[in-house]
């Protein structure tokens, strides 16, 4: 007999607290994706969300600060944003490339989810039509996946009890 169980992802009760680490850098691009991710956290958790912006220069020191952020056991998930847009060399793949194994990295190490709304882009109009134009808000979608992420894990930890 085989028996299957389906986990039900469910959020942790009380205030559900969200550091959301946003690169300056770009910002007409960045206070886009932040304000996404805001309005995402307060949709899909009304009455129980808490955001706290933390504020970096750019792209390069935003794993810096969700690292910390995750190990400081003040927050339930951590929301990186940033925009990266293509240059005259390989500066913009060597930021990203790094950018995004740190942040996995963190989010492996802690157990919190970590997600990354960090554009990698090659022109300014495609940053744009991320942020908030037709290819839709990246920092509500990264938002959004910290939200799911949480109540998976979650999820799991009550099924470890069970």
């Amino acid at each position: 007999m085989t028996l299957t169980t389906t986990l039900t992802p469910t959020l942790p009760s009380g205030p559900i607290r969200v550091a959301i680490v946003a690169s300056g850098y770009n910002a007409w691009i960045t206070d886009r994706l932040r304000d996404g991710a805001v309005s995402e956290l307060h949709r899909r958790v009304p009455d129980r969300a808490q955001a706290t912006v933390i504020a970096v220069p750019g792209a390069f020191e935003i794993p810096t600060a969700a690292a910390a952020a995750a190990r400081s056991g003040q927050y339930h998930a951590v929301v990186a944003l940033g925009c990266i847009i293509k240059g005259e060399t390989i500066h913009d793949e060597v930021i990203a490339n790094a950018v995004a194994a740190s942040l996995v990295e963190a989010g492996a190490a802690t157990g919190v989810p970590v997600t990354m709304g960090v554009l990698t882009v090659n022109t300014a109009q495609q940053a744009e039509a991320r942020a908030g134009g037709p290819q839709g808000n990246k920092g509500a979608e990264a938002m959004s996946a910290a939200i799911d992420l949480l109540s998976t894990l979650h999820a799991l930890h009550l099924h470890r009890h069970t």
